[in-house]
């Protein structure tokens, strides 16, 4: 944790320089793998995670559950995340656990300024994958 924390020790900085200034909070998660929680004004409800391995940094925003999804259209779902996929080339679909996730990746030698970025275009992409896939969410 020590490692990512400093190689990212200002990410909130930079972060929040390239939303126009809203505050950006972290929040380092305790656990076997490093994991810092990036939250952002008026975007609490989908914080950034972002970890790593030796060979690349990885940024996940949880965006709703299994059961959050309308049985009926969940097939339909699916078909829209794949047709939307290339529309969000920084950002992918998928799931991990019970949760639909949007997430993004990094080289490991990625400067933090490049991380930040990453983390801003993840949150926009978010916020529209929730626009463009509400009809199909409870």
């Amino acid at each position: 944790m020590t490692a990512l924390l400093h190689q990212l020790s200002n990410l909130d900085t930079l972060t929040s320089a390239l939303m126009g200034g809203v505050a950006v909070q972290l929040q380092p998660i305790a656990g076997e793998v490093p994991v810092i929680q990036v939250c952002i004004e008026g975007r609490d409800e989908l914080p950034i995670f972002v970890t790593c391995s030796d060979t690349q940094f990885i940024c996940l925003c949880y965006l709703w559950t299994d059961e959050d999804v309308r049985p009926e259209r969940r097939a339909e779902l699916h078909e829209a995340l794949l047709d939307l996929n290339p529309s969000v080339p920084l950002s992918s679909f998928g799931r991990v656990g019970g949760r639909y996730v949007l997430g993004g990746a990094l080289s490991r030698s990625a400067r933090a300024e490049d991380v930040a970025h990453e983390v801003a275009v993840l949150s926009d992409n978010a916020l529209d994958a929730l626009d463009a896939l509400a009809e199909f969410l409870r």
